[in-house]
């Protein structure tokens, strides 16, 4: 059973401002919360509407009706089960790698692909401008499958995060740019920066870009207007570690 202040408590978490001041977040669906529980983060509560082997040490667990899950899911199609976590603290960055940076990504849809991304190209630091969707953002959560746990996320100032990195080089894709498949030598470590989905990388962040990227179109009309952001993301780091491989 989940009281009344649990299901307020839970609720709230789906607001932005309600997780910063409790320091937790929700995860659902059994693929993301088995691997939550067998990360690193520290485990709140596991709600439950049947029992469910999550392959897992003993952590808190409750079992509740599925009229009591639809009260605290924020998916519009509930599942059996739902978690609690502990926001973690930000790691520092390593600069020893690519680091990738995302400038104003909104949907957070795009953001948890990406985060899926990195985890699976070895990508372990994300750069995201204040603007950009909360990473614990219950669609977030649930479309990086997983992968949270093992991607350091870091918000802040773009501009200043990027000054700081010692003069790595700090690459940018756009329409117009360097071929990524023959125009350019692609480095073991850098900046890869991902604007906006409708805008692009934003002007002062253009300003401390040292190459511009552009994957080439390759159909007969080329009347595609842009590639998605994860798309474009995939492609781009696919490119920088198969050169590197």
């Amino acid at each position: 059973m989940v009281t009344k202040n649990q299901i307020k408590l839970i609720k709230s978490l789906h607001q932005k401002k309600y997780r910063k001041q409790y320091k937790l977040f929700i995860a659902e669906g059994i693929k993301v919360i088995r691997e939550l529980v067998n990360s690193s983060l520290e485990v709140e509560c596991v709600y439950c509407t049947e029992e469910i082997d999550f392959e897992a040490l003993s952590f808190p667990k409750k079992m509740i009706t599925t009229e009591e899950m639809k009260k605290i899911s924020a998916l519009i199609t509930v599942s059996n089960c739902l978690g609690i976590f502990k926001i973690p603290e930000v790691e520092k960055p390593d600069y020893s790698d690519l680091i990738l940076a995302l400038d104003d990504i909104r949907d957070p849809g795009n953001l948890g692909t990406i985060i899926r991304l990195c985890d699976w190209f070895g990508i372990k630091n994300i750069f995201c401008t204040e603007e950009t969707v909360d990473v614990y953002n219950p669609k977030v959560v649930q479309a990086t499958m997983g992968s949270l746990s093992r991607v350091n996320i870091v918000y802040g100032n773009l501009h200043q995060m990027i000054n700081e990195t010692k003069n790595l080089p700090v690459y940018g894709t756009f329409m117009e740019g360097k071929n990524i498949y023959k125009q350019i030598k692609l480095p073991q470590k850098g900046i890869i920066v991902m604007g906006n989905e409708a805008n692009g990388i934003s002007d002062s962040i253009q300003q401390l870009i040292t190459e511009r990227l552009t994957i080439p179109r390759f159909g007969d009309l080329q009347q595609t207007e842009s590639l998605n952001v994860a798309m474009a993301a995939s492609i781009v780091l696919s490119e920088f570690r198969r050169i590197n491989f």
